[in-house]
Order: C-alpha cells, then structure tokens, then sequence
C-alpha cells in the first residue's frame, strides 16, 4: 500500500534545523502501516533533509560548515541574474539532497537512539515549507 502525506511548517530560514521526526512519527502512526520504508520529499530549492544527533553542539557544527563551503556573503551568478541573495541557500541545499528514505518496522522508525530526522532551511527570509512524506508497506 502506499500513502501519501504532507506537513506544512513555517521556517525562519537562515539555516534553522528543525527536528522533524515527531511529525513523520505521527504521519506514520496515522497511516496504520506496520513495516515498509518512508521517502521524504522537500518541495523547494532552498532546503534539504538529513539525519544527525540533534543536540546543540552538532547543530553550530552543521551551520559553520555550511558557512566554509558555501558563505553567506560569497559571490554567486545566481545572485547577479536574479538579485535574491539566496545564491548560497541553492548550493547548500544541492549538498544536503531534498529526500532521504527511512525503513520503518513495528510502526516505528528505524532510527539510530542518538539519530533524528531534519528539515533544513537555508533560505534567507522566513518561509512556508512543505515536505512530502510517501509512506510504502504493509
């Protein structure tokens, strides 16, 4: 069977990382699937998914990376055609992929105890971002 779910939040931009696995796990139980696999789907081009230990020390580490490859202020042709300084939020988001597939079991995701599901966005200006969630199982 497969099901089709999205979650709408409102982001800030400027790199906020935001914990998103509690509302996959509510789309998930909601479902009634008990083993398959998730996909997550950012619908964007300025944003992406991944997994990590969500504390606050990982998440200064993730920002000042992100900051060395690709810097706010650095010179992008994005910028010079379209005038939105988002050039950067385009390249971080290219890094960071929009989707990541995640087995699920016993109507639970199989995460890691330390490993949480995020949502990054690294636009710059406050947004309303969709993520797709296709769920696939039995």
């Amino acid at each position: 069977m497969v099901v089709s779910r999205q979650i709408q939040i409102n982001t800030k931009g400027h790199t906020e990382i935001i914990d998103i696995t509690p509302l996959i796990e509510k789309e998930l139980c909601a479902t009634g699937l008990h083993k398959g696999i998730v996909t997550i789907f950012v619908s964007g081009s300025t944003a992406g998914v991944s997994t990590i230990e969500y504390e606050p020390g990982l998440l200064k580490d993730i920002k000042a990376l992100f900051e060395r490859i690709a810097p706010v202020k650095g010179e992008y042709a994005h910028n010079l055609r379209w005038g939105d300084g988002n050039g950067y939020a385009h390249i971080r988001a290219c890094l960071l992929k929009p989707d990541l597939t995640i087995p699920f079991s016993e109507g639970r995701l199989t995460l890691g105890r330390w490993q949480q599901v995020i949502f990054v966005d690294f636009d710059n200006r406050p947004r309303q971002r969709k993520i797709i969630l296709q769920f696939m199982g039995e």
